[in-house]
C-alpha cells in the first residue's frame, strides 16, 4: 500500500466512522493536536536514560493512539462502551501522579523549562496536551465528546509536569553525585601530608570541647581526612544522640562539597544552583551550619563537624576546633 492516497488532495479527511470531514474541523484539529503531543513525547523518550520514565512515556502513547481513535470517531455513538479511554485509564494517571508527588522536591517558585533536554522535551509536550484539551472544550460545544477522553488529556497535561520535575531532580542529583565522587577519588586519605591528622583531630576535639563546655552545650565533634572518612569522634556527656550522625555528616559534607555546610545552605535554598542536593549521597549532604573543611597550603586534608546546639552554637564550637588545627 503506497503512502500517499491522494484521497485528501481536496481538503478532506475519512473519520473511522468513513464520514468525510474538512482537515481544519476541530475534530480533526483535536486529534491532530493529540498526535503532536505524542511526538514530543517521544523526543522526551528518547532523551532521557531514565528506564522507569521511558516506561511511564512508552505506556502513554499507546494509550494516545486509542485516545485518538475515540476523537476520530463521530458523535453519532451513544454506547460509551465502544469508546476505548475509560474512567479506568483516567485514575492510572492519577495513580502515577501520586507516586511521582512522594518523590519530587517541591519547588515554590515558577518554573522555566529546559533544566535537561528530556524535560524540556516534556514541558513541550505537556503544553501541546493543554491546547489538545482547549481544542476537545471548543468541539464539545457542537459534538459529542467522551467524558474520560477529556479527563484524560487534563490528568495529563498534570503528569507531565510533575515528571519533567523527577527527571530534572534526578540529573540534578546524579550530577551533584558525580562530582563528589570524583572529588573523593581524587584526594585520599592520606594526601596533603596528614600522616599526623588523629594527633591534629585530637587537639581540634579537645578545642572545641573546652568552647562546648564554656557556653554549656553538650556536643559531639568529628573530624574525617580528605576521603570523608572518620578519623576521630567524641561524645560529650547528655550530649543528644542524633547528633553522632549529624555531626560525621557535616564533616564529610565539607569535604564532599568544599565548602562549609553553612554555605551549602544558601544554594541548597528553592531556586539556587544546588537545590535538593541534602537528597544526594544517601541523604548524608547537610545544609546546615556545623561543618568545615579543613585546608593545608591549598590542599583539603579533612573536615570537622560539630551537633549538638543550635547552628550558631555548633559554628562556634566548630570555628574553635578549627583555630586548633
Amino acid at each position: 500500500m503506497k503512502v500517499y492516497t491522494k484521497t485528501g488532495d481536496e481538503g478532506k479527511t475519512s473519520l473511522l466512522s468513513r464520514e468525510r470531514v474538512f482537515k481544519d474541523s476541530v475534530r480533526v484539529h483535536a486529534y491532530g493536536t493529540v498526535d503532536e503531543a505524542n511526538a514530543a513525547m517521544g523526543l522526551a523518550k528518547s532523551l532521557t536514560d531514565k528506564e522507569w520514565a521511558v516506561t511511564i512515556i512508552h505506556g502513554i502513547q499507546a494509550e494516545l493512539i486509542a485516545l485518538n481513535a475515540d476523537l476520530a470517531t463521530d458523535g453519532s455513538v451513544t454506547d460509551s462502551s465502544k469508546y476505548r479511554i475509560t474512567p479506568s485509564h483516567v485514575a492510572r494517571l492519577e495513580s502515577i501522579i501520586d507516586k511521582l508527588e512522594e518523590q519530587r522536591i517541591p519547588e515554590r517558585h515558577f518554573i522555566t523549562p529546559g533544566a535537561t533536554t528530556a524535560s524540556a522535551a516534556l514541558d513541550l509536550a505537556r503544553t501541546i496536551v493543554r491546547r489538545a484539551e482547549r481544542c476537545i472544550v471548543r468541539l464539545r460545544r457542537t459534538e459529542t465528546v467522551s467524558q474520560p477522553v477529556a479527563l484524560y488529556l487534563n490528568r495529563l497535561s498534570d503528569l507531565l509536569f510533575v515528571l519533567a520535575r523527577c527527571v530534572e531532580q534526578e540529573a540534578l542529583i546524579a550530577k551533584v553525585t558525580q562530582a563528589v565522587m570524583r572529588v573523593l577519588q581524587k584526594h585520599g586519605p592520606n594526601e596533603g601530608g596528614t600522616s599526623d591528622m588523629l594527633e591534629r583531630a585530637k587537639r581540634m576535639i579537645a578545642a572545641a570541647e573546652k568552647k562546648a563546655v564554656e557556653i554549656g552545650v553538650p556536643m559531639v565533634i568529628a573530624v574525617v581526612d580528605a576521603g570523608g572518612n572518620l578519623v576521630a569522634q567524641e561524645r560529650m556527656d547528655n550530649a543528644l544522640l542524633a547528633s553522632v550522625s549529624i555531626a560525621l555528616n557535616k564533616a564529610y559534607t565539607a569535604v564532599a562539597l568544599k565548602m562549609s555546610t553553612d554555605q551549602a545552605a544558601v544554594v541548597a535554598q528553592p531556586g539556587q544552583m544546588l537545590y535538593g542536593i541534602n537528597t544526594a549521597d544517601n541523604c548524608r549532604i547537610v545544609v546546615f551550619g556545623g561543618g568545615f573543611p579543613l585546608w593545608e597550603e591549598g590542599a583539603l586534608v579533612g573536615g570537622i563537624g560539630v551537633s549538638g546546639g543550635s547552628v550558631e552554637e555548633d559554628m562556634a564550637v566548630a570555628q574553635a576546633g578549627l583555630a586548633a588545627f
